[in-house]
């Protein structure tokens, strides 16, 4: 995987050899702002050479001189006229600045910015901008200047070097330490705490600060080189995702003119919401599942449990035949209730319906800092979907499906139990398309032969295990 793909700019690597139209990609011009520190100048240009050409880079403050030459050509713009001609030599990676000053360049004023707004949208191009400095710091806080981010960006990309914790709060780790350490709740001088950093990045005046309303917010966590960074990272996505709709964790190599050449991509996360199929009928057990005892609690409430405890959010609880009953169960819990009135039409209508409401305004309203105001389904990267007769699922499987989707952006990740396909399975929300046109009995599993599968191999062999008969109930019951 590689920023780009990361960044869900490309599709994954396993789907590399697939048109990218077919799943979303590639639909429309992208517009990617980067703030913050500690190699955002990296990801810009990392980034510019992962992407199909002809690729737009610029500022809305300076780059160093240096950097011109990472660039395939250099055009300056003054004045919006003074870029005449360039969309007749679209090629490669096209660097658009105000004059140099010095060692500097200058950043493009708005009028040029919005002229180049409008060639990259007429020829669907990307545009890449880096809207504030950091001196080459690890860390920074923002003054009241900036970011200058305009506000039509799509994509916002928040860096943040991990080589910085650790360090005192002082000029040579951070730039604006003062400002940092007000926003962090730290003391000038101070050793900087991953919690300070998050506060940080998740201040409104920090990391937050100037980014467009509905833009995609993504926290990029770089310098994680070792395996402590790694796992500092990892604890900070944990909380980093209130306020973000992705977190990604990496390590760029600033000396490589080759993309992703020795540099990393760790991790990526995002909310993963949970969707549990409880609207059957139970016509061959003869009673509803959903309210069968499982150690003291009904089998709905048990996975509804069991998938906030793995930090499945949101989760959604689709009821159709006892819908009263299964919904009464689980009505104080932190959970969306959504009726299938489709029920006797099959598990795909019950698979759409929870779908449908991942794109909904009341999920919204739930839950408005974790996603913003961006609808359809970008406010969740993928949906685990849980059956609800199945109650001796674990976090710990829900966890490890979620940890090798994070690490591959594999589009459907599976337990295989003693070489047998398992459930629950997660799917990528780029396959969310293609789960709604199912339609009958039929789940998840039609679209297995359209789509790369990738198999965790699982030592639990109650995953194979779901209850249609009274004696499967027993069964599972006396084994447990």
């Amino acid at each position: 995987m590689n920023l780009a793909q990361a960044l869900r700019l490309l599709p994954p690597p396993s789907l590399r050899d697939v048109s990218s139209k077919s799943f979303g990609f590639g639909g429309g011009w992208e517009g990617v702002a980067l703030v913050g520190a500690g190699g955002k100048s990296t990801a810009l240009f990392q980034l510019a050479r992962e992407l199909p050409p002809p690729v737009i880079v610029t500022t809305t403050t300076h780059l160093h001189v240096d950097q011109i030459r990472l660039a395939d050509s250099h055009w300056i713009g003054e004045k919006p006229e003074d870029l005449t001609g360039l969309e007749d030599n679209l090629r490669g990676v096209m660097l658009v600045t105000g004059p140099l000053v010095r060692d500097r360049t200058t950043g493009l004023n708005a009028k040029t910015i919005s002229r180049l707004r409008e060639a990259i949208a007429s020829h669907n191009l990307p545009l890449l901008i880096e809207a504030d400095g950091s001196r080459q710091r690890p860390l920074k806080a923002p003054a009241d200047h900036e970011p200058v981010i305009p506000e039509w960006i799509k994509t916002v990309v928040v860096v943040a070097g991990m080589a910085g914790l650790g360090s005192p709060l002082t000029e040579e780790f951070v730039h604006r330490p003062d400002i940092f350490a007000r926003l962090g709740g730290l003391k000038l001088g101070e050793n900087i705490t991953p919690d300070a950093l998050v506060r940080v990045l998740t201040h409104p005046a920090g990391g937050l600060k100037s980014i467009p309303a509905g833009s995609r917010r993504i926290a990029l966590l770089n310098q994680a080189d070792t395996p402590e960074l790694q796992a500092q990272a990892k604890r900070m996505a944990e909380q980093l995702l209130s306020s973000f709709h992705a977190v990604i964790i990496t390590s760029l190599n600033p000396r490589s003119t080759i993309p992703n050449q020795q540099s990393k991509i760790y991790a990526v996360y995002e909310p993963v919401a949970g969707i549990i199929l409880a609207a059957g009928g139970s016509s061959r057990f003869g009673q509803p599942k959903p309210l069968l005892d499982w150690h003291g609690r009904p089998f709905a409430r048990a996975v509804a449990e069991t998938a906030l405890a793995a930090g499945l959010s949101p989760v959604v609880v689709v009821t159709g035949a006892h819908a009263q009953q299964v919904e009464i169960i689980v009505n104080d819990l932190p959970v969306m209730i959504v009726r299938n009135q489709d029920w006797q039409s099959g598990q795909g209508s019950s698979i759409q319906a929870g779908l449908r409401s991942l794109s909904s305004p009341s999920l919204r309203a739930t839950s408005p800092k974790s996603f913003g105001s961006r609808g359809g389904w970008e406010r969740v990267g993928a949906a685990i979907f849980l059956l609800v007769d199945q109650p001796q699922v674990t976090p710990a499987i829900l966890q490890a499906l979620i940890e090798e989707h994070a690490r591959t952006r594999s589009p459907i990740v599976a337990p295989l139990v003693q070489g047998q396909r398992a459930n629950p399975v997660l799917f990528d929300r780029l396959t969310f398309p293609d789960l709604m046109t199912l339609s009958g009995d039929v789940g998840g599993r039609a679209i297995f032969s359209k789509l790369p599968v990738n198999y965790l191999n699982w030592q639990d062999d109650s995953l194979l295990s779901d209850v249609d008969t009274p004696e499967e109930y027993r069964k599972l019951v006396n084994e447990e």
